[in-house]
């Protein structure tokens, strides 16, 4: 006899739907798997013949065929054990035959016929739905996870045995996870804590209202990671779509988390400089995301910047132009997003100490510059703002704070950016950061003053068209802080401050 169950398999985070069909004719005892699955599908043999066993149904002694279908696609991951273990059933007759064409099944099984959670539920939920299906039976681990998507119909299983109880019923009867309640967003770190440091902590703001990458060039000790490690604290809540986005990546990288439901804090990713391109870009066998897709919609927080290798630094280079990352596999090529704040911090030299005040460097000329050639001119031209920082002297250390709180930075900060949500119609662009060049031109006219600033700045600091663009986006950040409609002088002055040399290692 001839089953068929519907269930679901990823390609980056977009779901397509696996048909699973089971034949089970009379012949010798194989088990044959087909339709291109991997070595962890293949695995499920063994998997789905003892929880079928320990949940007290026989296992048929015939020859038996799965198919995953379409066979042409590669099938990864333990997700199929459930519908492989249903199909068998059916097509042995051990189950009533029911249908099951808008319903999906997912779920890993353990030998004796428990039902494990798997990666990547709410990507697969997202996409049934918007294929037609109706229902989605599915680990009850996941059940808050897939939830999310209200409209899909999520019964919760947690055995075998469960599941099929369950498909002997009308959909009527059938009953619904309860949704995750969202929980409050998590005050971090407070901006208040910083002492001195009046200039980095106009950066975070600029950072934080545009979406600009910031460099933090400083002696050790200067508050480099301090500094970074607030910015979460000052950027907006995320919006519902966001927050369904930033899900969705940690759902298929397996780091959501047992509660699995919404995330509403803003991810921080702080990668070890040791960290690999894959661990970094994503990649592997069957690419997952990596760090910085993590970080989409958050903070991506690289110290000790030239310690990184080579490679790693320079794939950054497509993801701070266009927001996504691109995987190729021979296989095909996965596209996952990437629209992050980046934060990078480096000292001055070797030794951590040129230029200080105080503290004699030992670093040779030659030494220096090896040192910041580690970092390539393309990707510090990607970065929109560049701080030296300074040690911060013991009476700023041990006086009163005299720093704003985060919430009262964050407040500044969500109003400028809904001025550019308000302008997103015409550039295209959520945040200042992301407007392209044929759309920058309208949102920040200059007038002759600032004209003329601007040239001369492109020319004694060697400005590529790409720096001279980010510039433009600093300053019409800065400008939507002020509430002023149009860029001024000022503004670009500000802006300008904050752009090293492009050619030079900042000294």
């Amino acid at each position: 006899m001839l089953a068929q169950v519907q269930s679901a398999a990823l390609r980056g985070l977009d779901a397509y739907a696996v048909s699973v069909e089971v034949d089970v004719s009379f012949g010798l005892p194989v088990f044959a798997m087909v339709g291109l699955p991997d070595a962890t599908v293949r695995e499920s043999r063994d998997r789905v013949r003892a929880a079928i066993r320990n949940s007290g149904f026989d296992f048929p002694g015939h020859r038996i065929t799965v198919n995953l279908a379409p066979a042409d696609v590669r099938k990864a991951g333990a997700a199929f054990d459930l519908p492989i273990a249903l199909g068998i059933l059916a097509a042995a007759g051990l189950m009533p035959r029911t249908e099951t064409s808008r319903i999906a099944i997912v779920g890993e099984l353990s030998l004796d016929g428990a039902v494990l959670p798997t990666r990547g539920v709410l990507p697969v939920a997202i996409g049934l739905h918007r294929q037609g299906v109706d229902a989605m039976l599915l680990p009850a681990a996941n059940a808050s996870e897939a939830s999310i998507v209200e409209a899909l119909h999520v019964v919760p299983i947690t055995t075998l045995a469960d599941a099929v109880a369950r498909l002997q019923q009308s959909p009527a009867e059938w009953p619904r996870a309860t949704p995750a309640v969202a929980p409050p967003r998590r005050e971090g770190l407070d901006l208040a804590d910083i002492r001195g440091q009046a200039t980095a902590r106009r950066a975070l703001e600029i950072a934080a209202a545009g979406g600009h990458h910031l460099l933090l060039v400083g002696p050790p000790g200067a508050g480099k990671t301090m500094l970074a490690r607030r910015l979460p604290g000052i950027l907006p809540a995320l919006a519902f779509d966001e927050a369904l986005e930033v899900t969705a990546v940690h759902s298929v990288a397996g780091t959501l988390g047992a509660s699995g439901g919404l995330l509403v804090d803003r991810p921080f990713r702080a990668p070890h400089h040791t960290a690999s391109e894959a661990a970094l870009v994503g990649g592997g066998s069957q690419p997952r995301p990596g760090d910085i897709s993590l970080a989409h919609h958050g903070v991506l927080f690289l110290d000790e910047l030239p310690e990184f290798g080579r490679r790693s630094l320079e794939a950054l280079r497509q993801p701070l132009e266009e927001g996504l990352v691109r995987v190729a596999r021979a296989a095909g090529t996965v596209v996952y997003p990437a629209a992050f704040t980046l934060v990078a911090a480096m000292n001055p030299c070797p030794c951590g100490y040129a230029g200080h005040a105080t503290r004699p460097c030992r670093c040779t000329p030659l030494a220096v510059t090896r040192y910041h050639d580690r970092v390539s001119g393309p990707l510090r031209d990607r970065l929109d703002l560049t701080l030296e920082l300074s040690p911060v002297p013991y009476a700023a250390l041990t006086g009163p704070a005299t720093g704003e709180p985060s919430a009262a930075v964050r407040g500044r900060v969500e109003q400028a950016r809904a001025r550019q949500a308000a302008r997103a119609g015409d550039t295209g662009a959520v945040t200042n950061s992301r407007i392209a060049p044929a759309a920058l031109a309208r949102v920040t006219r200059l007038g002759r003053r600032a004209e003329r600033m601007l040239a001369v700045a492109a020319t004694r600091l060697s400005l590529s068209g790409r720096a001279v663009h980010r510039v433009l986006r600093v300053a019409r950040t800065i400008a939507d802080l002020d509430g002023a409609p149009a860029v001024s002088a000022t503004h670009l002055g500000e802006a300008l401050q904050f752009r090293a040399p492009s050619q030079a290692p900042p000294l």
